[in-house]
């Protein structure tokens, strides 16, 4: 964490509000006021103030025991509201059961956010793979399959801007470096219809995805296949690309009916 203001921090004491909820929410834990404290450009006061509203209005809940903050159970009921409007996860889902169960591998369903991955659901094979990806998780974009393929049908403009916030960062031998072999990937991507991930995020995991294309040929988000090296490799990944491209036509066409939300 760093003490630079966040995309929020002009919004007044709502956008404060929500500087202090991503910090607790980003930790992953029950923190203490010190812990808040050492890390936020707010006034001890101020700070103070923001915590004690936010849970009295049920966003945080506090431990007097403990004297820790966590997050709270009006955000869940937010939530679950707004991934029940705003993700195509519950449109898709009767798809993701029928592919997972056709290709006998874990199928993840998910969406752009802020540049990032943000897994909406999952369905685990019948020998379920230990690995990172989990719904309600964000993950990267630029050595995920579901992240490649995505990226790879946005438009121009938005895809420079989601470039712009990809680390780079190397987490395998196999992880993509730099935005010029990114940018060539993504033009094999189109020209192929799926993205693989070879090992580029987690070491013996493997996957192909596929964007689910609306009419307009603007992506509402993308599915994948993944397995493991110790079960199967790309080649066997190759041989579901039917299946797969099936499942995602079919949820693009259920969500043409909906209204997405842009």
């Amino acid at each position: 964490m760093n003490k630079q203001a966040s995309p929020g921090s002009g919004d007044g004491t709502v956008g404060k509000a929500l500087d202090v909820l991503d910090t607790v929410a980003s930790l992953g834990r029950p923190v203490r006021f010190s812990e808040l404290l050492a890390d936020s450009r707010h006034p001890k006061a101020t700070l103070y103030r923001l915590l004690q509203t936010l849970v009295s209005q049920g966003m945080l809940a506090y431990d007097d025991r403990h004297q820790t903050y966590t997050l709270g159970i009006r955000l869940v009921r937010l939530a679950h509201a707004a991934w029940r409007q705003s993700s195509i996860a519950p449109i898709a889902r009767p798809y993701l059961n029928a592919l997972a169960e056709q290709a006998g591998e874990t199928v993840h369903l998910a969406q752009l956010d802020s540049g990032q991955v943000l897994y909406v659901d999952k369905r685990n094979a019948a020998s379920p793979i230990d690995m990172f990806s989990q719904a309600g998780k964000v993950g990267p974009a630029y050595c995920t399959g579901v992240g490649k393929a995505l990226m790879a049908f946005i438009d121009p403009a938005e895809l420079d801007h989601v470039i712009r916030k990809q680390s780079f960062y190397r987490y395998t031998p196999a992880t993509l470096t730099n935005e010029a072999d990114l940018r060539a990937e993504l033009a094999e991507i189109r020209q192929a219809g799926v993205a693989f991930d070879r090992e580029e995020h987690e070491p013996g995991i493997i996957c192909i995805a596929a964007p689910i294309l609306l009419a307009g040929g603007r992506p509402a988000g993308a599915l994948s296949i993944t397995t493991t090296t110790r079960r199967n490799g790309l080649e066997e990944l190759t041989a579901m690309r039917p299946a797969l491209l099936e499942a995602a036509a079919s949820i693009a066409k259920a969500v043409e009916d909906w209204q997405f939300p842009a």
